[in-house]
């Protein structure tokens, strides 16, 4: 089975830990990858501040630097000691979350304020930890992406958020109303309004039959909710042949999805699809062409999110969340409830953008 990046950081990771520096071209013969991969492994751990990046060398965050690294070290500018002390807990470092983290980074940064990161992998006894390590540190405020279930949190996951001993702001999570904490500031992707977007777009181009596949992931709840307000609104058939899975990515299963959309191409004449996530549309493109279907002659295609939509031989059209925008939004928010602990709730939402490439037929722009 092919090792998944989450699993190659963590063997980097671990190996940095042990030996606290290490050259990038030694770290490839280590762990058996190119230099190249070793690279952009470091760099995107390097980004959310798991380690630290030095001329061709990789450095655990607390280990001490020799004479030529500490001269590097200290020439790379640095946030202000004085500022601020924000935690950020996500429940990875990768894909979806890494732009969110940059944007974080970027806003503190430009703020004076430090940002310190910790991932859970999903895991809730991670992220309990992570927040107790980030209060330790002496965090004044918090970012946090809670690791509750698909469905939302419990009224006992709500009440210890809502109890927390610093400031909080959720990023990407909803507290429903009338649970304690439904009030807490929170930033998250419009992800809703992003897959109506994908349905009044196909539908523009004549598409009266747009099937829905998503795997069981958070995000899903709000895309499936927009998918069923827009195909309502416009009196589209309803062909959402979702994956419920109860564990989170889970992607073998995803196979069986591709088998039911084949099914309802060739029985029922469905010729267009909306897929989250972008891996599984790289998938999926790479299965019906396979079966000699063409793209976007036969069959149009547009997947929700866009880390790999630009990169596959037909390129995607892409519901494009601000991941960015959201990371930076809940710095601010965290900087102002910390000035004035009495200011305003605010909940706000990005609209994502819709990247039009080739996938769906119609001419690449972006909108």
């Amino acid at each position: 089975m092919r090792e998944s990046v989450e699993d190659r950081h963590t063997r980097i990771l671990r190996l940095v830990r042990e030996r606290e520096s290490v050259r990038v071209t030694e770290l490839a013969a280590a762990l058996g990858i190119s230099v190249e991969t070793a690279r952009r492994d470091v760099t995107a751990l390097a980004d959310v501040g798991r380690v630290r990046r030095l001329h061709g060398s990789v450095a655990w965050p607390t280990a001490p630097l020799n004479a030529r690294d500490a001269r590097l070290a200290r020439q790379a500018p640095t946030p202000s000691p004085s500022g601020p002390v924000l935690g950020m807990v996500v429940p990875t470092a990768n894909y979806f979350y890494r732009s969110v983290i940059r944007g974080a980074r970027e806003a503190a940064t430009a703020a004076g304020a430090r940002l310190l990161v910790g991932t859970t992998d999903y895991h809730p006894d991670q992220y309990a930890t992570r927040i107790r390590s980030m209060v330790a540190a002496g965090a004044d405020g918090l970012l946090l992406t809670p690791c509750w279930a698909i469905d939302g949190p419990t009224e006992r996951d709500a009440a210890q958020l809502a109890e927390g001993r610093v400031p909080t702001v959720l990023v990407e999570r909803q507290i429903p109303l009338g649970l304690p904490g439904a009030d807490l500031d929170r930033v998250a992707s419009d992800h809703a309004g992003g897959a109506a977007l994908a349905v009044h777009h196909l539908a523009g181009l004549g598409h009266q039959r747009i099937a829905l596949l998503s795997r069981s992931t958070h995000t899903w709840p709000h895309i499936r909710r927009g998918y069923h307000a827009a195909v309502d609104a416009l009196g589209l058939s309803d062909d959402d042949i979702t994956l419920t899975e109860p564990h989170i990515g889970y992607f073998d299963a995803f196979e069986r999805l591709a088998d039911l959309l084949l099914e309802l191409l060739w029985s029922e004449g469905v010729r267009a699809a909306i897929v989250h996530t972008d891996i599984d549309a790289t998938n999926l493109l790479q299965r019906l062409l396979a079966q000699a279907i063409h793209i976007p002659r036969d069959f149009a295609l547009v997947c929700y999110n866009d880390e790999l939509a630009g990169l596959t031989d037909t390129p995607l059209t892409a519901v494009s969340p601000a991941n960015h925008a959201v990371g930076e939004t809940a710095v601010k928010l965290l900087l102002r409830r910390l000035e004035d602990p009495e200011v305003q709730r605010s909940t706000i939402e990005w609209l994502p953008k819709l990247v039009i490439r080739q996938s769906c037929g119609a001419s690449p722009t972006a909108t």
